[in-house]
């Protein structure tokens, strides 16, 4: 399964595009800054990507096209990048009542590394211990969503083939080996297929924490009894009350209480995303 970067440097290899993203915001507005729009020429040809929908988008896209056309008129030319101040009200019959800038921007394919480069940019590091059908579930649902993801176990020949998204998957044994390589920042979720190795995870973790300081949002799966056995396994090995609550034991958020592998996917997601967007100062 590609993802919409993916798809979008795939297509971008034989043909031109127009690439819209969002500049500067202020007030209400659909998409946040850097979210960003592909558009080929052609009425029938969909955009990859969105800046928010609406009359705002179609606008866009009536836009590029029409620099994309001229271009192909006249290929001798060098397409200029250009921008748009817009202010959301009912003109536009969006009534945010926030404003925005819109970049537009020719792209080829001499293009394709600098905009992975750029476009990924923002995407969170998370390193997913464990690849169970929960660990395979939360990686479909992490696919679409800014988040580089890492998925680690110590068994041989445990992932699946056709990996969704760009996700890089390593072997490690002793598993929680991996630890120390994780990049500073990173989000870490726990739920190998032994609690003995998760056990280990999560003391290598606030190891890590107590050097260094550097790891994001740490969390568990499991139930309170798993956590409070964890809990005096750990102070057996010397961490404090205070370094143990880094660690989210249970999982996902509170009042969601299916077992199916992509209900936990989708509560531990949302979870991840509001924890991402609290220490980046979003809410």
């Amino acid at each position: 399964m590609l993802t919409e970067l993916e798809s979008f440097l795939l297509r971008l290899a034989t043909e031109p595009a127009i690439l819209t993203t969002v500049g500067r915001t202020r007030g209400s507005v659909p998409r946040e800054s850097g979210a960003w729009m592909a558009v080929f020429a052609g009425e029938t040809s969909g955009a990859i990507g969105t800046i928010g929908g609406g009359h705002l988008e179609w606008d866009a896209m009536r836009q590029a096209r029409e620099a994309l056309a001229l271009q192909a008129g006249a290929p001798g030319v060098a397409p200029l990048a250009w921008e748009q101040a817009v202010t959301l009200g009912p003109s536009l019959g969006q009534c945010c009542g926030g404003a925005l800038v819109l970049r537009f921007e020719p792209v080829n394919a001499s293009h394709i590394e600098a905009l992975r480069t750029r476009l990924t940019a923002h995407h969170a590091p998370l390193a997913l211990f464990g690849g169970g059908h929960v660990g395979r579930a939360i990686v479909q649902a992490l696919a679409p969503l800014p988040f580089d993801v890492t998925w680690i176990d110590s068994r041989d020949e445990v992932f699946p083939r056709d990996l969704p998204g760009p996700v890089r998957t390593e072997h490690s044994d002793p598993v929680q080996a991996a630890v120390r390589g994780l990049p500073s920042g990173a989000c870490v979720l726990i739920m190998s297929f032994s609690h003995a190795e998760d056990l280990d995870i999560v003391a290598s973790c606030l190891q890590r924490q107590r050097d260094h300081g550097d790891l994001g949002f740490i969390g568990l799966i499991g139930s309170a009894t798993k956590w409070a056995t964890f809990r005096s396994r750990l102070r057996q090995r010397g961490f404090s009350d205070a370094e143990l609550a880094r660690i989210t034991c249970p999982i996902g958020l509170p009042g969601i209480t299916g077992k199916q592998p992509a209900v936990i996917a989708a509560s531990v997601v949302a979870q991840l995303l509001l924890e991402t967007a609290t220490v980046s100062g979003v809410v």
